[in-house]
């Protein structure tokens, strides 16, 4: 998954991945140190298991999105990258109405989409599926 927080990445992945893909997220683990080599080791795990998953982060950057695809490849899996093209001002919104860990600081949000670089097949990923808000909003209006 890639997209700023808000996008609706973990409401897309409820309605179409969540009962076919085991589903990481650093989010799974607020607490945690070193939540990116953690997510690597269970992204590991899994593919050596054989399982899909689909990682629910913003993945905003190819830096980002490096490892995973790095992982990813040295288990022999296809790559897809679904990308939530959402207007920032409609995440601010979204992201505002949150309550809780789940709402991300302002600051958080606005760092995530400056670094926000669409998914490209030259980064390693074999599918590149680019959501945009039309299709976003009626998933999220179920």
């Amino acid at each position: 998954m890639v997209g700023v927080q808000g996008a609706g990445k973990t409401t897309w992945v409820a309605e179409h991945l969540q009962r076919t893909h085991a589903v990481v997220s650093k989010d799974h683990w607020p607490n945690a140190r070193r939540r990116e080599a953690r997510q690597r080791r269970v992204l590991d795990e899994l593919l050596r298991e054989g399982r899909d998953v689909v990682v629910d982060n913003t993945n905003a950057s190819p830096r980002e999105r490096a490892s995973i695809i790095e992982v990813a490849r040295r288990h022999g899996a296809r790559l897809r990258a679904v990308f939530l093209d959402v207007p920032l001002d409609v995440c601010l919104e979204r992201n505002a109405a949150r309550t809780g860990r789940a709402r991300v600081p302002t600051v958080g949000v606005l760092d995530a989409w400056k670094r926000l670089v669409p998914p490209t097949a030259e980064e390693g990923f074999d599918r590149v599926d680019v959501i945009r808000m039309d299709a976003v909003r009626a998933a999220l209006s179920g």
